[in-house]
């Protein structure tokens, strides 16, 4: 029971040390203790900060992306419809150009047959001309193979140049 009842002198200096102690402790070891713990507050305060800078940064990042996305694919959509557009205008003005080729092949085609139906007609022409000429002389040779007949005909030359001057 000694224990639990200590004597009054061992109470005084257990006293006394105590606040020798603490009056050591509070004038060299509490400072420090204390700056210590501000110093860990300050640097958990920092590090709070950073983490609540750095989440802002990556919201503001994140948002800055789906901006810089949306845009890219506004200009994709717009390369897009310009390539469309500028296929149908090549394919318009292809088509253009070949259609106008083809009236200048068909117009060349129309100009060389006509030049070869007036050649054709031509050449007929001149058969027709030296057929009729062969014809035309074989007759006359055959009715004009007498006098008589030559004599005639003579004649009536001679009365259609009296009769037309």
């Amino acid at each position: 029971m000694e224990l639990f009842m200590p004597e009054a002198g061992l109470v005084f200096w257990i006293f006394v040390v105590f606040v020798v102690l603490f009056a050591i402790l509070a004038k060299f070891a509490w400072p420090v203790i204390t700056k210590m713990v501000d110093e860990r507050a300050s640097l958990i305060d920092k590090g709070v900060e950073y983490a609540e800078a750095a989440k802002a940064s990556l919201e503001d990042s994140e948002a800055q992306a789906r901006a810089i996305l949306a845009e890219a694919n506004r200009q994709q959509m717009e390369i897009m419809q310009e390539a469309a557009q500028m296929k149908a205008q090549i394919i318009e003005e292809a088509k253009k150009a070949a259609a106008a080729e083809a009236k200048k092949l068909v117009d060349a085609a129309a100009i060389s047959i006509e030049q070869s139906r007036k050649e054709a007609e031509l050449q007929f022409r001149q058969e027709v001309s030296q057929f009729a000429l062969t014809i035309a002389e074989n007759i006359i040779r055959k009715e004009l193979a007498g006098d008589k007949a030559q004599a005639e005909m003579v004649e009536q030359l001679l009365n259609e140049l009296e009769h037309k001057n």
